[in-house]
């Protein structure tokens, strides 16, 4: 198990910024493929970004790229979702995600899951 824990959610106006941290435990973090989606109300998960163990591959969703950016601290055991611009459509949970291989997370074929974090974005 690699339990993980989403923090800094929260409500902002459009054109605002928020950054995301999701905390794992475990010896075996840095290599896990680590990623972020969300989920709006009445509609599907949908997949923002994917990192890779050593952070040197990067996937994105359909338009995700550019106002959403994913880093991680190995040392740390953290990844980080920097969003900025955000817009009333952006108001979603956002799931932190393991998988094997930033591939694995980027098919949405994930090991762990985090609990979600409510990000409400006002216009």
């Amino acid at each position: 198990q690699v339990p993980l824990v989403e923090s800094g959610g929260g409500s902002v106006q459009a054109g605002g910024s928020l950054r995301l941290s999701c905390a794992a435990s475990g010896r075996a973090f840095s290599g896990f493929g680590m990623g972020w989606f969300r989920q709006a109300p009445g509609k599907e998960r949908e997949f923002v970004n994917a990192i890779s163990g050593s952070g040197d591959l990067i996937y994105y969703g359909d338009a995700m790229e550019g106002r959403f950016t994913v880093s991680r601290d190995n040392a740390k055991k953290t990844v980080y979702l920097q969003m900025a611009s955000l817009m009333p459509e952006d108001t979603a949970v956002y799931y932190c995600a393991a998988g094997t291989t930033v591939g694995d997370v980027a098919r949405a074929n994930v090991k762990y899951w985090g609990q979600g974090t409510q990000v409400t974005v006002s216009s």
